[in-house]
């Protein structure tokens, strides 16, 4: 006969469980410790991390401190100061709340913990390592708390390994530090990491923590947002059209200073700037929202950064009319010019003695394209009245067919192509009875992709700048580039970096000088959540798509040959390094289902 088999965890296995929930890497114990320190009254708080966290994590703050009896008591699950009864759940205006935090930490590191209440002549030092506490004892210390977690996933070696590497271990804290310190512009915040100075923020108005944490530059770029009403109160700052990026970014939103993810706001905001962007480009904002604690639920999610609005649709409407409302402030959006001189251009209009004239169309019917014993040179214009017919369909084939590879023989790689150029944006040529359309800016960009991928490992050819061109950054944008200089440097770019901007010194040899700020901006957005290897993928990726000969520019005769003849010697020229196809075939059965 089986026996019982249920049994009840041991606490220390139970912790674990729980801390996997809650710990999930070094920036989830940042979280914690920083809102721990809000919560606890702090004008000044002090990050200091070593190793991406991995060896040690400790904040320090000047609030209020803990008796002996609250710090043990902190470290228990499910102890909290800020919950009595089940309705208090609902009614949430502080951080952390759920008291398993300190408890999930202590369960999967070594925590040494000093604090003082005001009114107590010596503080308390509690060391905890595994759950396990070690030692507590009466200690001389400053008012206020600090707490050491050092080796996170010591005891746990399978969490331990599927950390990241450092670099972005790394920016998971920054993005932490950065959020907690956006949401209290009026705390002090310091971060270090390896002894190396990252953030010193001081305590000052909304506008002052903005252009701390971004750069000076961001303070002439965004557009405030000011909108009270009895369900929400809105303020805060949306930036400019034209600072608007590619990827998500700058975009922070916080509810009842809480930071939050929530892609309904979001579109909120995107519906605001209708017909105001670029297509594909995201806004920037930094949003604050008050609403009755009680109109909102935060704990449907272990991270809290997702929350539910007892009034959503209304919130969102009164939030993308606020949006609209500033942007019309500061004349942003379209609008007539009734101030503009009648007489910069003439508009002309009929008339009884006007002479209409019916639009004439001139085609040269004898012109072939495709006739390499041409005489002369093809003109656009006598290309366009042959191939505009099927226009469209070529644009669609270009964007969704998957050609399939058909140069595999050398016949084709040394045979001499006749190339025309059309539309400035596309190449043709006529090739055993088969037509070849290619998108020059695809083809461009896999040829330049396969050469910085190919120099990047024989060393770069580089072009020293006669003038450094300067871009400012921000602080995070700083560490960004500090953390792969290298690999910057292994492409042909020498910079030095100072506080807040950073000098370009020379650059690779296929890369103009005009593209050198859009290279660098895009790499930015790019670097967040890439592992080393993909970094330079990703960097080869931008240096072609900024440096490829763009769409609408024209190529003289053997600038398009010799650009078929690159693509077609590379070993798969099928697909741009985005994966979009670069070309489609055409025979002439195709043609004739176009045109029937």
């Amino acid at each position: 006969m089986m026996g019982d088999i249920i049994q009840l965890l041991p606490d220390h296995v139970a912790n674990q469980i729980a801390a996997g929930e809650v710990v999930q890497r070094p920036s989830s114990v940042v979280k914690e410790l920083i809102e721990n320190a809000v919560d606890a009254g702090a004008t000044s708080i002090q990050l200091i991390i070593k190793d991406a966290g991995r060896s040690l994590i400790q904040v320090i703050d000047n609030g209020n401190g803990m008796s002996a009896t609250d710090v043990r008591m902190a470290f228990e699950r499910h102890a909290t100061s800020k919950i009595r009864t089940t309705e208090d759940i609902y009614a949430i205006s502080t951080k952390g709340f759920r008291g398993e935090a300190l408890a999930s930490i202590a369960a999967v590191s070594q925590v040494e913990t000093k604090t003082r209440r005001n009114e107590d002549e010596l503080g308390v030092q509690l060391i905890i390592e595994a759950g396990e506490v070690r030692n507590q004892d009466p200690v001389v210390c400053v008012e206020g708390t600090s707490i050491a977690v050092r080796n996170l996933f010591f005891n746990v070696p399978a969490r331990r390994n599927f950390l990241k590497s450092n670099q972005v271990e790394f920016r998971h804290i920054q993005d932490e530090f950065q959020r907690v310190a956006l949401a209290h512009e009026s705390i002090s915040f310091y971060m270090h990491h390896n002894d190396a100075e990252i953030y010193h923020l001081k305590g000052g108005n909304l506008k002052q923590r903005l252009v701390q944490v971004f750069g000076k530059k961001l303070g002439t770029q965004i557009i405030s947002v000011d909108e009270d009403t009895e369900i929400v109160k809105i303020n805060g700052f949306v930036g400019k059209p034209e600072i608007a990026k590619k990827s998500r970014g700058e975009q922070f939103f916080f509810v009842n200073n809480r930071y939050i993810k929530s892609g309904y706001l979001h579109n909120a905001i995107v519906d605001a700037f209708d017909n105001l962007l670029p297509s594909g480009h995201q806004p920037s904002y930094f949003l604050y929202l008050d609403i009755e604690p009680s109109k909102i639920d935060i704990n449907i999610h272990p991270t809290k950064t997702e929350i539910k609005f007892e009034d959503e649709a209304l919130i969102y409407t009164i939030l993308r009319a606020a949006i609209k409302h500033s942007l019309g402030q500061f004349n942003i959006t379209p609008s007539l010019d009734f101030d503009q001189d009648p007489n910069w251009a003439f508009i002309p209009s009929a008339t009884d003695e006007t002479e209409i004239k019916m639009p004439e169309i001139s085609v040269d019917s004898s012109f072939n394209p495709f006739l390499q014993t041409q005489s002369r040179t093809p003109k656009p214009s006598d290309i366009r009245a042959t191939m505009d017919f099927y226009n469209d369909a070529v644009e669609l084939e270009i964007e969704n067919n998957h050609a399939h590879q058909l140069f595999e023989s050398e016949a084709f790689k040394n045979e001499k192509l006749e190339v025309i150029q059309w539309q400035n944006k596309y190449l043709i040529v006529d090739y055993m009875g088969e037509l070849l359309i290619i998108d020059q800016h695809r083809a461009h960009q896999k040829i330049l992709f396969e050469k910085f991928i190919h120099a990047k490992k024989e060393n770069a050819l580089v072009q020293q700048m006669l003038f450094p061109i300067e871009l400012e950054l921000s602080t995070q944008d700083r560490q960004k580039l500090i953390q792969v200089e290298h690999q910057l440097l292994s492409f042909g770019f020498d910079i030095s970096l100072d506080e807040e901007t950073i000098q370009i010194n020379s650059i690779p040899v296929d890369v103009q000088q005009e593209d050198v700020v859009s290279v660098f901006m895009d790499f930015i957005d790019e670097l967040d959540y890439h592992d080393e290897l993909a970094i330079e993928s990703s960097f080869a990726k931008i240096l072609a798509k900024n440096s490829a000969v763009k769409k609408g520019v024209g190529l003289k005769p053997e600038q398009a040959q010799t650009l078929v003849e690159e693509l077609f010697k590379l070993q798969n020229p099928n697909y741009s390094p985005y994966g979009r196809p670069i070309f489609v075939q055409m025979n002439p059965t195709d043609i004739e289902k176009i045109l029937q």
